[in-house]
């Protein structure tokens, strides 16, 4: 075989190795966002008064926190959460620019989200969120000034400003395990309290606990002034109601964390879309690399060295092929069927 032919076959095995990969990842993608559509499908919309501890799916409008929104980093402008990247363009030794990011940063603050008679809060640590506002601009400076600049057709600077926003006062759609707190007082701490209180009576609290009448307060009576408060918190606290707080955050076993600008139904489509252009990436990629093998084959088949018997990585790649071909049927029924 010439050298031109051999290089040209390993480029046709070297392509459908390529293919070959990229298309079992994106059928693992596929069957990943399967799933994760079913779930956020199947989970239904709760109010959240009514919602119970768990991975929920809730829909309200967000608000900030003592009524005091965050200020993004880049822009002051206000919100309930942010995130940015500012980048510096650089070039190597070979004269190639690319991006390279030097500072960044997220919040990690609780917001609420809001319903017409109930309300929550959102901490967005680890979430997937889909936000409100999204701009990208550049600059001369490390720093930007001001707000973000209309895209042109030419990028002047040599710096990329990024910053997205979740505004408040919008509707979300919340996916995650909502947690609830119960806040009450602590009977000791209250009961520290009242012996403070007490002490600086101290006529007071001679008339109540100096039982032997010797003008102070010895151990014997000392414990006795300190149950006695305590058994009066404890009444003030049973008299008192216990305000819960919800806080929906990351789910412990697994379950996509999801904040985004739309409603239900928006966020499950959006999920199928992606499902389905995992699915069709996959697709694509098997056909390429069933074109490929076939091309190489005939090419092989064409010269003198087709004679000494098939290479090794042709079969192994064919192997790999139809053994994820006799996975996939698999794969489908637990995926559907579960």
């Amino acid at each position: 075989m010439r050298n031109g032919d051999l290089q040209e076959v390993h480029y046709f095995w070297m392509g459908a190795a390529a293919c070959g990969a990229l298309a079992l990842w994106a059928l693992y993608r596929f069957f990943a966002s399967l799933r994760r559509d079913r779930l956020l499908a199947d989970t239904p919309l709760a109010r959240i008064r009514s919602a119970a501890q768990g991975y929920v799916k809730l829909f309200g409008r967000t608000a900030p926190v003592n009524e005091q929104a965050l200020a993004a980093p880049l822009t002051s402008r206000p919100c309930v959460w942010w995130r940015y990247s500012i980048e510096q363009k650089t070039r190597n030794s070979k004269d190639e620019t690319r991006w390279e990011t030097i500072d960044s940063g997220s919040s990690v603050d609780l917001f609420v989200l809001a319903e017409s008679d109930a309300q929550c809060m959102v901490g967005p640590v680890n979430a997937e969120i889909t936000p409100t506002t999204h701009d990208v601009w550049y600059g001369v400076d490390a720093r930007p000034h001001g707000p973000p600049q209309p895209p042109g057709l030419l990028h002047s600077g040599d710096y990329r400003y990024t910053e997205s926003l979740l505004n408040c006062g919008v509707q979300v759609s919340v996916c995650g395990e909502l947690r609830s707190h119960s806040e009450g007082n602590s009977a000791d701490a209250a009961a520290a309290l009242l012996l403070r209180q007490w002490k600086q009576d101290q006529p007071g609290l001679l008339a109540r606990f100096d039982v032997n009448h010797d003008g102070r307060i010895d151990a014997v009576e000392w414990e006795a002034v300190r149950q006695a408060a305590l058994k009066e918190a404890q009444s003030q606290n049973l008299n008192t109601p216990i305000s819960r707080m919800s806080v929906i955050s990351q789910p412990a076993n697994g379950e996509p964390f999801l904040i985004a600008a739309m409603d239900d139904a928006h966020l499950v489509r959006r999920e199928q879309r992606r499902a389905a252009l995992y699915l069709g990436l996959g697709l694509v990629c098997v056909v390429l690399c069933a074109l490929a093998i076939e091309h190489a084959h005939a090419l092989g088949a064409a010269t003198r060295a087709s004679n000494s018997g098939p290479p090794l990585f042709p079969m192994v790649l064919w192997g790999l092929v139809v053994g994820f071909g006799g996975l996939v049927p698999r794969l489908l029924r637990k995926v559907f069927l579960k």
